[in-house]
């Protein structure tokens, strides 16, 4: 969603009437707190067949602290269920433009201020974002200009308490399913060294599992090499995008040892798409208690 877009939702209606009704009676699962989980939508499967108020009231008694890429609109509904926005959308640049490219720098930075404020005023403390796309460009210079970029607004997100995630994506698969071609992050390493450079308490990496695994594995090593540029995990399967069960090559359940015990404050959100066939909802389950070391 562009910037355009972002601002006109903070001003939208916020709640839509619940239509949708999971287990009333089911009791709320108190999970043990190593691991904060959090959610994406489509786990719910797609189409979504709930209302997100639906959806926030079965998150909370699924033990889990919130939801990535929800609108600024629809926050004050995972207040309501004493959840959070776990990781606002990126309105302040696209997945083509991204952190490199240099002649939109001054339209973005606009664009992050007010973003960031608006993530300041709602309690969110992080906002997505993508390297962009390289078009010929090295990846040498694709860091360097990132590096211009968020040395310009890092003392702002700093001063606000909002931070900038970088997130790897995976170009193995050339389109935007599985992967996300040309990104200038396609492996971590680019991203942790644009990190290590800018230097800032509010500028780390959001590290996807599944296109880190897809495109260069060895995912707990560089956890552990890597841990202090970390905000956030994203989880899904490979291959496929899907659950993150026994039908896939990770290993989550190792993963989130792993994490839990470098003592990670932060949450990691489930992205899986919904497999065919599967029940949405024993999924969700599984994933979560898959999670909870």
């Amino acid at each position: 969603m562009r910037r355009r877009e972002f601002l006109a939702s903070v001003a939208a209606a916020s709640v839509a009437a619940g239509t949708h009704s999971y287990a009333q009676s089911a009791a709320p699962i108190k999970r043990k707190g190593r691991i904060k989980q959090a959610l994406f939508r489509q786990v719910f499967g797609q189409p979504a067949n709930a209302s997100f108020d639906a959806q926030c009231q079965e998150a909370a008694r699924l033990g889990c602290v919130g939801f990535d890429l929800i609108q600024p609109a629809d926050w004050p509904t995972l207040k309501k269920y004493g959840l959070a926005p776990t990781m606002a959308p990126m309105s302040f640049t696209s997945f083509e433009d991204g952190l490199i490219h240099r002649e939109s720098h001054d339209k973005m930075e606009k664009a992050l201020r007010e973003e960031a404020d608006v993530c300041a005023a709602g309690g969110c403390t992080a906002i997505i974002s993508a390297s962009g796309q390289r078009k010929g460009m090295s990846y040498e210079e694709a860091a360097d200009h990132a590096v211009a970029f968020l040395n310009r607004v890092k003392g702002y997100l700093e001063m606000k308490g909002v931070s900038l995630c970088i997130e790897n994506m995976n170009s193995r698969y050339p389109d935007n399913v599985l992967g996300r071609p040309d990104q200038a992050c396609d492996h971590a390493s680019w991203g942790f060294e644009v990190c290590k450079r800018v230097n800032s308490p509010r500028v780390k990496m959001l590290y996807d599992l599944y296109h880190a695994q897809v495109q260069d594995g060895n995912v707990c090593a560089t956890i552990r090499d890597n841990f202090q540029w970390i905000e956030h995990f994203h989880t899904a399967g490979v291959p496929g995008r899907h659950e993150i069960d026994d039908t896939q090559e990770l290993n989550y359940r190792f993963v989130a040892t792993t994490i839990a015990e470098l003592g990670f404050k932060g949450s990691i959100a489930h992205e899986y798409r919904v497999g065919p066939g599967r029940d949405a909802m024993k999924s969700l389950q599984q994933a979560l208690d898959i999670m909870d070391v």
